[in-house]
């Protein structure tokens, strides 16, 4: 599929939240009201993309996604090109849309609400989570 030229344009339903980094994939996955996002997994990055986006690709069919939410680093720095671009592949090898999502501070929230939870969930999956719920309370917000 392609990336969505807006987040709002995601068909409503089981979404995953993918918090991108150079070592692991954090992913979250809401439930089909889309009412709360929940921590799903962390996946370690493979060797290859095409190794990648198959285990993600694999999440989408578990769970029964309709699309796939991407966070996007605030600025306009390496990280964001990266993220871009990678992301675009991933569009590419998915059957569902995929979309980003400004997911400044996630990481830094999520080590926080570890902390303080004493959970035991990745940080990287609670981000992605973090990054879902904003974008689902956006959604609400919108009356989407």
């Amino acid at each position: 599929m392609s990336i969505l030229p807006s987040a709002f344009d995601l068909p409503a339903g089981r979404l995953l939240g993918l918090d991108l980094g150079q070592a692991r994939i954090g992913v979250a996955v809401c439930d089909e009201a889309g009412m709360l996002a929940s921590p799903l997994t962390v996946l370690r990055r493979q060797p290859t993309r095409a190794a990648d986006f198959a285990a993600i690709r694999e999440l989408v069919r578990a769970e029964r996604a309709v699309g796939a939410l991407v966070g996007m680093p605030g600025s306009e720095g390496e990280q964001a090109r990266w993220t871009r671009r990678y992301a675009g592949r991933l569009a590419g090898a998915l059957d569902v849309p995929v979309a980003f999502w400004d997911e400044t501070l996630t990481s830094v929230d999520a080590a926080e609400l570890l902390r303080e939870s004493g959970g035991r969930t990745g940080v990287d999956a609670v981000a992605a989570a973090l990054i879902l719920n904003d974008y689902l309370q956006a959604r609400r917000r919108k009356g989407l």
